[in-house]
């Protein structure tokens, strides 16, 4: 990768050459006006922050995202992001300082112009376009250079991320008194990336200084690995890869979180605006929150979850009934289905419909079932699959390896104990109710908000 960012760099300084000759810096510097939004005040607010990133190509990816549609991705990112980066550059990245106005047009959040910057040129083209910050790489520039285009971008009240990827770059960070630091964990090598490097640079940085991770960040699960030690993230390439952005955007930020035993659209509707991801339809006639297909359907098309049918012992064949005629995304086994069971089951549902093993938890974790995509654990009852209201142990949740979901009395009170047991998401059902069946949108929206205090 040293190569190539020194080819980078190479083809930045013939590319401002061709700038210059056709719009001297002169013709438009006095457009350039001090920015009003502020980008540094948004990532040192309380709690982690996040910059998502448009990003159409890169060297290390190739084409990342095709089409790539900025009303679609800001519609989407304006709900989430607390700023939004904007790649400009046209040969590596395939952006544009054409995106970056069209985003300032669309969106309230600070925008950081993400390029490689080696000339002052670049950071009055990137405020006049809308720019609220810049990136400014130590890999790439020598603390003069980075000293004369800090004093450029202070004029125009824009911020600086300044980016370090190994320790050297962090001590000549704080040496040039950096305010913004990115630490990135991509390694500039061989391009791999790696989350240690966040936890080992960040040791080196004060307190007072606002830290984001960049670079690895793909789940949930890594975010709150890294989220006690950073103010925040910039997350693009994970992001961008994903044809439906919103439930990315809800996976990453939130986690992979079921409302189960939905039987009524409203309460549909509430999970999905509370920040849901899947929606549970129960399909075992004992339950207190059984539909039918014809119900099933009705709630389907009232919120755009991806939608898990639970099923309790039934018949193979009626799980494939229900999985290819509602299109589910999973079917989650709530019973004593067995590996013969699923190995049966899974050549005759559709090839992107998941299956979910349920399993109940007393004093220990049961032996993991073979070939499911992932299990969910529940709290054992002698007398119901599911919904008991009760919580288990789960300190024994440190024993698992498997991708799992986490079930069994979950509410607005005890979910934030919950956050940080390695779940995949989390599976609302009993505790975000007012009776059986029935969802409280109060008790969702509380514990979605509670999801999200970290």
């Amino acid at each position: 990768m040293a190569n190539v960012l020194d080819k980078i760099v190479a083809d930045k300084k013939i590319e401002l050459i061709e700038r210059k000759s056709k719009r001297p810096l002169e013709s438009f510097k006095h457009q350039a006006i001090p920015t009003n939004r502020d980008f540094y005040k948004a990532l040192a607010a309380p709690g982690t922050q996040f910059i998502l990133e448009c990003k159409k190509a890169s060297p290390s990816k190739g084409l990342i995202r095709e089409p790539f549609d900025l009303a679609e991705i800001t519609r989407v990112y304006k709900n989430y992001a607390s700023c939004i980066s904007v790649l400009t550059d046209e040969k590596y990245f395939q952006g544009s300082f054409d995106y970056l106005e069209f985003v300032r047009s669309q969106v309230e959040q600070p925008l950081i112009c993400k390029d490689f910057f080696i000339d002052e040129y670049q950071i009055y083209l990137a405020r006049i376009y809308g720019g609220d910050a810049i990136l400014l790489m130590l890999s790439v520039l020598d603390d003069t250079q980075y000293q004369s285009l800090e004093k450029v971008a202070k004029s125009l009240n824009m911020a600086i991320l300044t980016e370090v990827s190994n320790e050297a770059e962090v001590h000549r960070a704080l040496a040039l008194n950096a305010q913004i630091i990115g630490i990135n964990n991509r390694d500039l090598r061989d391009l791999s990336t790696n989350l240690a490097t966040t936890e080992a640079l960040r040791k080196l940085i004060p307190d007072n200084k606002v830290v984001i991770s960049e670079s690895g960040i793909y789940t949930h699960q890594d975010v709150k690995r890294l989220a006690p030690l950073c103010n925040g993230f910039l997350i693009g390439s994970s992001l961008m890869a994903e044809r439906d952005l919103e439930r990315a955007c809800r996976s990453v930020i939130l986690g992979e979180n079921k409302v189960c035993g939905l039987t009524r659209s409203q309460d549909a509707i509430a999970a999905y605006e509370s920040g849901a991801v899947y929606g549970g339809l129960i399909f075992a006639p004992k339950s207190p929150r059984f539909v039918d297909l014809d119900c099933a359907k009705q709630v389907m098309q009232s919120a755009p979850l991806a939608y898990v049918g639970v099923f309790v012992n039934a018949t193979i064949a009626d799980v494939v009934n229900h999985a290819q005629s509602l299109k589910l995304a999973a079917v989650q086994l709530h019973g004593q289905e067995d590996a013969v069971y699923i190995n049966e089951l899974r050549p005759l549902l559709p090839s992107n419909c998941q299956i979910w093993k349920a399993q109940a938890v007393k004093d220990s974790l049961p032996a993991p079932v073979n070939g499911v995509d992932r299990h969910l654990y529940d709290t054992h009852s002698d007398t119901q699959a599911g919904g008991t209201g009760k919580t288990f142990d789960w300190a024994i949740l440190k024993e698992t390896k498997q991708p799992f979901m986490l079930a069994g009395g979950l509410n607005p009170e005890n979910i934030q104990g919950a956050l940080y047991q390695g779940a995949h998401g989390l599976d609302l059902n009993s505790g975000v109710e007012q009776s059986a069946g029935k969802k409280c949108p109060n008790k969702l929206n509380d514990a979605f908000i509670s999801i999200r205090k970290y």
